[in-house]
């Protein structure tokens, strides 16, 4: 996998919205995971091997992705802000489904093979599905401010960068800090 590759065989169908995450085309939340940040929120020694940390993150994710595919209730989606997804017209239980994007940059995008080698391995070929994986070839800042621009229907960016929180809500994103992330988990 090169930088830039999306892990999964649909990703880059699933990048532009198409493809739901249960397989539908019913509407969707992205929620795209700016990787670097959210696993430098915690100080529990990722530096020492980032690739790692970022596998570790992923496997919360999946878990997230899962749940996702299904459909979470709208109100836990809210970011810190406050910010309620709009009325996405789905589901009359009030749940909506939930894809997962993990934007990896730097030191952290060896995870990237070894997160679609544990996920074959694990539960076969669609496993890598459930997590997109996104290597950004250059500044993962740059990477999910295209994605934020791209994904089609609603998108929230976790992130505490400030300047890509800025950056995404001029894309037309929601934001919300890795701890909003860690309560979803």
């Amino acid at each position: 996998m090169t930088a830039g590759d999306r892990a999964g065989p649909a990703g880059e169908e699933r990048a532009r919205g198409r493809g739901a995450a249960s397989g539908t085309d019913g509407p969707v939340i992205t929620i795209i995971v700016d990787g670097a940040n959210v696993v430098g929120s915690r100080p529990d020694g990722w530096w020492r091997d980032r690739a790692g940390a970022a596998v570790r993150l992923h496997d919360e994710l999946a878990k997230l992705a899962a749940r996702g595919a299904t459909g979470i209730p709208v109100q836990l989606l809210s970011t810190a802000d406050g910010d309620q997804p709009p009325d996405l017209g789905g589901d009359p239980s009030g749940l909506v489904k939930v894809r997962v994007i993990l934007v990896l940059e730097g030191a952290a995008r060896a995870a990237a093979p070894r997160i679609a080698e544990r996920a074959r391995t694990a539960e076969g070929d669609r496993a890598g599905e459930a997590v997109q994986v996104v290597t950004a070839p250059g500044s993962g800042d740059d990477e999910i401010v295209r994605l934020a621009q791209s994904c089609a229907g609603h998108r929230i960016v976790v992130t505490a960068d400030r300047e890509l929180r800025r950056r995404c809500l001029a894309a037309g994103a929601q934001v919300a800090g890795p701890s909003w992330l860690y309560a979803l988990l």
